[in-house]
């Protein structure tokens, strides 16, 4: 999977997923299952694990790539059905609830990365590896560098935000050497968890009840631009949801006009909901 060039999370979920199929068969080789014992264990995780469609689907890859990438059994999987993933609407936060959000916590650190995830549309690995280098005011992007998927892409980069991160890195002591927002150990970027633990505590500070997690800032993001009226097509390219069979579905999108779409954070500071 390394030299495959597969990301880390998805070596680790793959690996998790191969285990867990090693607990099962116990002192059995895994390399003498056949076809049709693999139909069978994936009826058990059906039937008597009752596991998710989607946690089905990242078994069912990490038993494909094994069997077929390192085991070299060509179409092992060939009649195995894939698991239909359900269609989950995802929760967001209004325009509103954006503003509560964001003034429930007074760490200006805390305040700079929940700004800057929401205000670009990005996942939580995303803003903590963000590094120094990646902000490029003259062009007013922020480059996201192998991505999920292993992409890069640029998003826009508000120019209220940008000047809340100047802000910020100014009044850090010591400041960021190499990401944009560090951890404890200087040099070394902000943990995802502890990202997601900062946007838990703004929530309950600020009273919102709803189901929702830091990847609902990238979800809140990608609606309310659709609610502004801008295009399907540039929204999709900023989230960098882009397959190459997704591309060939969709017009050529310029560059000029992605940088030039205002984020929907811009509206919710100039009206005053937010503070810094």
């Amino acid at each position: 999977m390394q030299l495959a060039a597969r990301s880390e999370n998805t070596i680790k979920t793959y690996k998790n997923e191969f285990i867990a199929l090693l607990q099962v068969l116990q002192n059995k080789d895994v390399s003498t299952l056949t076809a049709e014992e693999l139909r069978r264990y994936m009826l058990h995780c059906v039937n008597v694990l009752h596991l998710k469609p989607n946690t089905l689907n990242s078994r069912l890859n990490a038993l494909k790539f094994y069997f077929e990438q390192v085991l070299h059994r060509e179409k092992f999987f060939v009649d195995l059905p894939r698991p239909q993933r359900p269609l989950i609407l995802p929760n967001i936060l209004a325009e509103k609830e954006m503003g509560r959000l964001f003034n429930a916590i007074k760490n200006k650190k805390h305040k700079a990365i929940l700004f800057t995830a929401y205000s670009a549309g990005l996942r939580v690995s995303e803003v903590t590896k963000l590094k120094l280098t990646d902000i490029d005011a003259a062009r007013m992007q922020l480059f996201i560098q192998s991505a999920k998927g292993e992409k890069d892409r640029y998003v826009m980069l508000s120019p209220i935000v940008l000047d809340v991160l100047r802000n910020y890195v100014k009044d850090q002591k010591p400041r960021p050497l190499k990401y944009l927002f560090e951890g404890m150990v200087r040099g070394e970027a902000y943990s995802n968890r502890t990202a997601q633990k900062v946007f838990n505590i703004a929530k309950k500070l600020a009273g919102i009840q709803k189901k929702i997690t830091f990847h609902g800032l990238r979800h809140s993001f990608a609606t309310h631009l659709l609610e502004k009226g801008v295009d399907v097509k540039y929204i999709q390219e900023l989230l960098g949801h882009f397959s190459i069979k997704t591309t060939q579905r969709y017009l050529h999108v310029a560059r000029e006009k992605l940088v030039n779409i205002k984020s929907p954070f811009d509206e919710i500071w100039l009206k005053g909901d937010i503070e810094w």
